[in-house]
């Protein structure tokens, strides 16, 4: 079982800028704000962000975060790309995957890989 897990930025506060507006359309908010990194989560924090001097992106890093539904998904993307991400994939269907996985998938602004999904019936 996974308690949490970060991703690195160069510039925290543009970080926590993105991340506030991106995953309050998720139901997640920042519970915890320190000097070099910041928390979120519903109930505690599970999604990290950690400030890192020398960021290297590795196009292996991904995580995803469930959403209710296409509605939710279709919102975290359009905010991610207001909030100076970039689309890595349109919210959409995505069979390849699975029947009824509808997804979108974002870059942060430093290159993380985040991905929003719901499973269709």
């Amino acid at each position: 079982m996974i308690d949490h897990v970060s991703v690195a930025v160069r510039d925290l506060a543009a970080a926590m800028r993105f991340y506030d507006a991106v995953l309050a359309t998720l139901g997640y908010r920042r519970l915890e704000t320190r000097e070099k990194t910041a928390g979120y989560g519903k109930k505690y924090p599970d999604f990290w962000i950690n400030l890192r001097s020398a960021v290297t992106i590795s196009d292996g890093a991904h995580i995803c975060f469930r959403a209710r539904g296409t509605d939710i998904v279709d919102a975290f993307h359009a905010a991610a790309l207001n909030a100076v991400g970039a689309s890595d994939g349109a919210p959409g269907l995505r069979p390849q995957h699975g029947q009824g996985y509808y997804a979108a998938f974002i870059r942060d602004p430093d290159g993380n890989r985040i991905e929003a999904v719901t499973f269709l019936k």
